[in-house]
C-alpha cells in the first residue's frame, strides 16, 4: 500500500511539473530533464512511471479530458428548480459554457502538443483516438439526457451533437488564445 500511494504521487507530481513545463517552454522545447528539475525527482523516477514525454502528455491530456466530460455532464444533467418545464437547450448550452474549463495554460500545453501531432503521424493517431474517447464520453451524457431537449436545427443525431459540442470548444479556445477574453470566450 505504501509503494503504491508514493508511486501515486510521484506520477501525480510529475504531471504537475509537466504541465508547469510545458506551459513555460511549450511541448517540443521541453526536455525530461526539465520535468524532473520541476518535479524534484530523477530521470528514473520519471521512467518508472512514464516511458516517454508523448506518453506523459496523454496522461495530463486524459486527466483534462475527463475534467471537462465531467463539466459537460454536471452542466448537461443540472436541473433548473425554477424552470417549469424541462431546460431548453440554449439554457444547457449556458450552463454548459458557464462550466467549461477554459484555461489559458491548459490551451497553450494542448495547441503545442497538438502541432507536435500534425508533424508526427504516429502521435496524431494517437491523440485522434483520445479525442474520440472525449466525443464517445459526450456522447454519453448526451445520451443519458436526449429526452430532456430537442437538438437544434442542423444536427441530426447524438454523435453529431458531439462534434459539435467539441468544434466548438475548440474554436473558443483559439479565439481564447488569440484575445485572452475570457469572458468573451465564455460567451461566444
Amino acid at each position: 500500500m505504501r509503494v503504491t500511494k508514493r508511486r501515486a504521487e510521484t506520477r501525480s507530481r510529475l504531471l504537475d511539473a509537466a504541465f508547469r513545463v510545458f506551459a513555460a517552454k511549450g511541448f517540443g522545447p521541453a526536455r525530461i530533464d526539465d520535468v524532473c528539475a520541476e518535479a524534484g525527482y530523477t530521470r528514473g523516477a520519471f521512467y518508472s512511471n512514464f516511458e516517454s514525454l508523448d506518453e506523459l502528455f496523454y496522461a495530463l491530456y486524459d486527466e483534462r479530458a475527463a475534467i471537462i466530460a465531467d463539466q459537460v455532464a454536471d452542466a448537461l444533467t443540472a436541473e433548473d428548480t425554477t424552470a417549469p418545464i424541462a431546460p431548453s437547450i440554449r439554457a444547457v448550452i449556458e450552463r454548459t459554457a458557464a462550466t467549461l474549463l477554459l484555461d489559458r495554460e491548459w490551451l497553450l500545453v494542448k495547441t503545442d502538443f497538438l502541432l507536435y501531432a500534425a508533424r508526427h503521424p504516429e502521435v496524431a493517431s494517437r491523440l485522434a483516438d483520445h479525442r474520440s474517447e472525449l466525443r464517445a464520453a459526450i456522447e454519453a451524457r448526451l445520451g443519458a439526457i436526449e429526452d430532456r431537449f430537442l437538438l437544434p436545427p442542423g444536427i441530426a443525431d447524438i454523435p453529431a451533437a458531439a462534434r459539435a459540442v467539441v468544434a466548438a470548444y475548440d474554436g473558443v479556445t483559439v479565439q481564447l488564445l488569440l484575445d485572452g477574453d475570457l469572458p468573451a470566450a465564455r460567451a461566444w
